[in-house]
């Protein structure tokens, strides 16, 4: 077994302590202790950015100028990234890395992007972080920005389309060899990706809307669609995207620094069953892990899985979803390995 999780904000987190905490040592959703237990293959680390926690009294929301020191921070979070590798954690720009890091029994850490604005309409920045090691960049997050307009309850904001720096971006990503994440994106902007993009995309951390009616998740349209392309959605744990019931509190989602958490109603099975659904309307290759670990809060969901290192404990839910030996390995590596392989190309 190994495990290929494509999205955690824990770099994102750790550059907000105030203390000395590292991929070795936290109070996080991941570590290195935890990784090893997990099998951790590859872990991929999010540089996220929330534009409005850049906004300066009396400015505009979301001028150039806010989009510019969020970009700083950006660059703040792959400086860290870097500092965190050791014998143990390598960064890993190239599929053939990947493969050597895992002989050597070192885990791959992947650097991405989650919040496409950062690139404030400047093409030459996609060349830039591609030359840091980026290698998936989420266009959207919660706002609309100069790439795309965001998921949202909202129609006329769900239809938006890609604009078209959006699609000079993906132009070039897929030029590059960097995977187009449609995690956040708007149903329109999801369906441009799918018209206009060269390679399989993905959907780094998103859930079927058919069991959970939220738009952050993927209508089954949508994940036939992602299958057809040859994508991959990360399966993501966090407990509002997998069930609509229950309390909500204030989090990252919805405008605060973490991501909100359902009190109530959650168990590892709801996990299982969106693994499930997937499967059986878009096939066992379309399945992947994107845990969304340190973007959400659960202790206070009894029994939830909140640590990397309980991973074991999905796998059993999978199982007893009969789901099966070979689709447990699919999903928990090898559709998202073939991803990387075919759109990094190296």
């Amino acid at each position: 077994m190994k495990l290929v999780d494509m999205h955690c904000d824990t770099i994102y987190e750790l550059l907000r302590e105030t203390d000395a905490q590292t991929l070795f040592h936290n109070h996080l959703c991941v570590d290195m202790e935890g990784m090893r237990r997990a099998r951790t293959m590859v872990q991929f680390f999010a540089c996220f950015v929330d534009a409005k926690e850049w906004v300066a009294e009396g400015e505009r929301v979301l001028t150039e100028e806010v989009w510019e020191r969020a970009y700083a921070r950006v660059l703040e979070m792959l400086k860290r990234l870097g500092k965190e590798q050791s014998d143990e954690l390598r960064q890993a720009s190239s599929f053939r890395e990947l493969e050597e890091n895992w002989q050597k029994n070192v885990i791959s850490a992947v650097a991405t992007l989650e919040e496409g604005g950062v690139l404030n309409e400047k093409i030459e920045r996609v060349d830039e972080l591609y030359q840091k090691g980026v290698r998936l960049i989420t266009l959207t997050w919660n706002y609309e920005n100069c790439l795309a307009y965001p998921n949202s309850r909202n129609a006329r904001v769900m239809q938006g389309k890609l604009k078209p720096f959006g699609l000079e971006v993906v132009r070039r990503m897929n030029e590059l060899g960097m995977v187009v994440d449609v995690s956040h994106l708007s149903d329109g902007g999801f369906w441009d990706c799918v018209k206009h993009g060269k390679a399989p995309i993905v959907a780094s951390h998103s859930n079927c809307r058919a069991l959970c009616d939220h738009p952050r998740n993927l209508t089954d349209e949508m994940l036939r669609a992602l299958a057809e392309k040859g994508g991959v959605a990360g399966l993501n744990f966090y407990p509002a995207f997998l069930k609509a019931l229950g309390k909500e509190r204030k989090g990252k989602e919805n405008g605060g620094k973490n991501k909100e958490a359902r009190e109530d109603a959650i168990s590892l099975c709801d996990i299982a069953r969106h693994a499930r659904h997937m499967i059986d309307v878009a096939g066992e290759d379309v399945v992947a892990i994107g845990t969304d670990f340190d973007g959400f809060v659960a202790e206070d969901v009894p029994g939830y899985i909140s640590h990397v290192g309980e991973m074991e404990s999905v796998w059993e839910a999978f199982v007893e979803e009969k789901i099966t030996p070979r689709q447990i390995e699919k999903i928990q590596s090898q559709n998202a390995l073939r991803v990387m392989k075919e759109v990094w190309r190296s």
